[in-house]
């Protein structure tokens, strides 16, 4: 009879212990794309691609714990891949931002400005900063315009849900200034 105690022990102190649970994020969509028609559009965009620096590219959300160390989350995971929430995110914001505008993510025609993003940091930082950093390149018949951006934005509670909702707000924030320069070229 003694001989099976540390049995029941190690399995009652395994039903105890769990995995942690795993959480998946999508970046929140902050309003409904504006309906235009090829026809009716004044002018048309294409955002060509939008690219995340490979330690993006991971499922993890990534959060920043000191000025030289990044840790990928390994339970905090993006419920798709960050390039396309991103992407589809600024089709939408770009959309709404440029009114009789058409914004796609497909190629349209020949007569099309053209828009290029390149993301270097989307991450969470250790003093409570959503961090955006990157630069895009728009194309407009004959004229280019290059922007780097730097975007901290302090997070309103802690937690991974606050740093979602604050890159998303940054996110939306830079697609805004890159409105405002497709509208003076």
């Amino acid at each position: 009879m003694m001989k099976w105690i540390p049995v029941a022990l190690a399995l009652l102190l395994g039903a105890c212990s769990s995995t942690p649970q795993k959480t998946y994020y999508q970046l929140p969509a902050l309003a409904a794309p504006a309906q235009v028609s090829a026809t009716t559009a004044s002018r048309q965009l294409w955002l060509e691609h939008v690219s995340v620096a490979d330690y993006l590219a991971q499922n993890g959300v990534v959060y920043q714990t000191n000025d030289v160390q990044y840790v990928i989350g390994q339970n905090n995971l993006w419920a798709s891949p960050l390039d396309q929430q991103l992407q589809q995110s600024l089709v939408t914001n770009l959309s709404n931002a440029l009114p009789g505008w058409l914004v796609s993510s497909q190629p349209m025609n020949s007569d099309q400005d053209v828009l290029n993003v390149t993301i270097t940091g989307f991450h969470g930082r250790y003093d409570g900063k959503a961090i955006i950093r990157g630069e895009w390149v728009l194309k407009h018949q004959d004229r280019v315009v290059k922007r780097p951006f730097n975007l901290e934005l302090t997070q309103q509670e802690d937690g991974y849900d606050a740093l979602v909702r604050a890159l998303a707000t940054g996110w939306q924030q830079e697609a805004q200034a890159i409105a405002a320069q497709a509208g003076r070229l």
